[in-house]
């Protein structure tokens, strides 16, 4: 998967929880899971590292796990092999509300009163929720590389309503791809490419206008 993809994947539901009151900024969100899983959105959804300790199962996770080797750095010195455990979860959001659960401890005080996506990552790390002494700096350079903070921004906007948006889609939008669609297809077995491609392209339109109504109304992008 392109990082791209990967982040108009997460964004949505970053800047949905945003909204709703979540302490972590959008941006930091998304870093974190590109940084946690390379850009590889498992079957277990679990986006943030987030291991199963001690914790006991509630409404976001059902107590399901998976185990793999990681590495972990102790005294500075990088451990190779570790076996981890691992929270898994039916869905994204799902691992995302639950570690805003693990946010509200005390321990991570300083995460929640960040004033801004570099405090909040050096305050993870911290506060201790990474052993990697250079995590802050890679989350910041995510942060500035795929320009995240422009969700931060789209999280304090006024958010389209979503029936309105799926109206929208349902009513226009989708009838009007089909209509591209079958016309790339006939175009395609007459053996007309340009138009074909002319199609297409308008079809693409409107798939990426369909979806910026879905970012706009907090939902998430069909790929």
């Amino acid at each position: 998967m392109k990082r791209e993809d990967f982040i108009a994947i997460v964004a949505p539901v970053a800047v949905k929880l945003r909204r709703e009151g979540s302490p972590i900024f959008p941006s930091v969100r998304i870093a974190q899971a590109m940084l946690e899983t390379g850009c590889v959105i498992h079957e277990w959804n679990n986006l943030v590292g987030y291991k199963v300790g001690s914790g006991r199962p509630n409404e976001f996770w059902k107590g399901k796990s998976v185990s793999t080797k990681t590495w972990e750095v102790y005294n500075n010195v990088r451990v190779d092999g570790v076996q981890a455990h691992w929270r898994a979860y039916e869905c994204i959001e799902d691992c995302f509300r639950d570690q805003d659960l693990l946010f509200d401890w005390s321990r991570y005080d300083r995460v929640r009163r960040a004033q801004t996506p570099q405090e909040q990552t050096e305050m993870l790390r911290v506060c201790g929720y990474a052993t990697d002494p250079d995590y802050t700096r890679k989350l910041n350079n995510l942060i500035a590389s795929y320009y995240l903070e422009q969700y931060d921004k789209e999280a304090t906007e006024p958010m389209l309503n979503a029936g309105v948006a799926d109206t929208i889609i349902d009513t226009w939008m989708s009838p009007a791809w089909e209509e591209m669609d079958a016309k790339r297809q006939e175009a395609e077995q007459a053996g007309d490419g340009n138009a074909a491609a002319a199609y297409e392209e308008q079809a693409d339109y409107i798939h990426w206008l369909a979806n910026e109504l879905r970012k706009a109304s907090g939902q998430q992008i069909e790929v």
